[in-house]
Formats: structure tokens, C-alpha cells, sequence
């Protein structure tokens, strides 16, 4: 894509004026942005459609606090994860339009919400088995929002109570990918993988008791699933599941 498709794109409405200033940045070789102790990768979103996240938990406040205002100054919009709530309340002394979800633990400022909103596409079920398991599934959930995404959330549906699910089954086989988030054992994925057609992505979490061994049992059984169909990301990792459900969401509009 040269220069001009670019500034027709941004004419047409078909691109935005952040997207087509990270594409141009790309193209004249600014790759990211410098800050001494950070370096913002500014073309991310050229480069892989979705722009950079920001990991809060661990950072020093007066590194996290610039990072924020930076990217936000950048792109009107930033979305962090693991957040605390002294973390948002430091940030928010300099961007008070920051909204930060105590379930989720995320971080964000949007520009222009209720439009996005109308905007996501396709269709993503998550699903929890219990409602311990809830705040990594509201991780993925409003991830998969964030990039653009449709969300259906299923909660409550694990194994010990299989007809909660089933009552949702024509749901949960309608969405173009499903998130299924689970502790104790994990056997919510294997289920879920046997009555759909889509992919699975299964979450393990930390929830259970001691020979949960802090979400190691049920990772193994989602690795070991005999169900077909299942990937697995890493134990409570809420982010990396929203992030590719999303895009396994687009591909499956793209071919819409």
C-alpha cells in the first residue's frame, strides 16, 4: 500500500487517522517510539491489526504513569492488564477519563465507546464453569471487545451441572470461536469441544483446591483433551485468549 491508497482509504472512511499515521510512521522507518526506559512499539497495529497492550502489573508507578500518557496522547485510546486499583488511581490523577473494572482488572481509555460498540462484529462466546473462573473470562470478554469484537458471556455452565450448558448450547455453537475458562479439573473444554464445530480456545485457571497444584491440573487436561478442536493458552491468561479468539473472529467475517 503506497502513500496515496493510504490518504484515499482516510477520505473513504475506510481507515482511521491513527491507523494510517502508524501506517506512514511504518513506511518512513519510526518502528516505535523511544522513552528511555520504554520503547513504544508504535507500529504494531500497521504491522499485526491489533495496537500495543500494556502488562501493568510490576511496573514502577512513574513508569506506568508516562506510558499511559504517552500512548494515549499517540493513538486517544490505551488498554492495560492486571492493573491495581492503586495503579488506576495514580493514573488517574493525570488522565481522569481512565476507567478501570475491578473484576477484570483492566485498565483503559476509549475514545468514542458507545460507537465501537455498535461497530464489533462477528460473535465469540466465553464461557466460565464457575463464577470464580469469571474474572479471567471478563479478561478474554472485554479484550475481544476491545479489538472489535461481539461477546456472548456464558457463566456458571461447568460439569457439575451439565444442563446449565446444554440450555445454551444452540448459543455457544453459533459463535465463530468459544472461550472456555475453567479451574478445578478443566473438564468445561472438553465438553464445549465435543458439541461445536468451531474452535476452542480453553483458559485454565487457578481456582480449586490443593491438588489444582494453582491450575496445573486443569491445564493438563486441557492438553490432554480427546475432544478435537482445542487450543490451550497458558493458566489464567484471560488476554491471550481474547486476543486470539478475536482473530479467529475476523477471519471468520472476513469469509462472511
Amino acid at each position: 500500500m503506497d502513500v496515496r491508497e493510504i490518504l484515499e482509504q482516510v477520505q473513504n472512511g475506510q481507515m482511521t487517522v491513527g491507523a494510517a499515521e502508524q501506517l506512514l510512521q511504518h513506511m518512513s522507518g519510526q518502528l516505535y517510539e523511544e522513552m528511555g526506559f520504554a520503547k513504544l512499539d508504535t507500529s504494531r497495529e500497521a504491522r499485526t491489526g491489533f495496537p500495543e497492550v500494556i502488562y501493568c502489573a510490576g511496573k514502577p508507578d512513574e513508569y506506568l504513569v508516562s506510558i499511559f500518557q504517552e500512548m494515549y496522547q499517540k493513538n486517544s485510546e490505551v488498554f492495560g492488564t492486571r492493573a491495581t486499583r492503586a495503579q488506576y488511581e495514580l493514573v488517574q490523577r493525570e488522565l481522569p477519563q481512565v476507567e478501570y473494572d475491578s473484576v477484570s482488572r483492566i485498565l483503559r481509555i476509549e475514545s468514542n465507546p458507545a460507537e465501537k460498540a455498535a461497530k464489533r462484529i462477528g460473535k465469540i462466546a466465553v464461557c466460565t464453569a464457575g463464577t470464580a473462573d469469571i474474572p479471567v473470562a471478563e479478561e478474554a470478554a472485554q479484550t475481544a471487545e476491545y479489538f472489535g469484537s461481539r461477546v456472548d458471556r456464558i457463566y456458571d455452565v461447568g460439569v457439575s451441572g451439565l444442563h446449565r450448558l446444554l440450555a445454551h448450547a444452540e448459543a455457544i455453537q453459533e459463535a465463530n470461536c468459544v472461550v472456555a475458562v475453567a479451574g478445578m479439573e478443566g473438564a468445561l473444554a472438553s465438553v464445549i469441544g465435543g458439541l461445536v464445530s468451531n474452535p476452542v480456545i480453553a483458559v485454565p485457571t487457578s481456582i480449586g483446591y490443593g491438588a489444582s497444584m494453582h491450575g496445573l491440573s486443569a491445564l493438563l487436561t486441557m492438553i490432554n483433551s480427546c475432544a478435537n478442536g482445542i487450543a490451550v493458552v497458558n493458566i489464567d491468561n484471560g488476554y491471550g485468549a481474547g486476543y486470539m479468539a478475536t482473530q479467529i473472529n475476523r477471519l471468520a467475517q472476513r469469509n462472511v
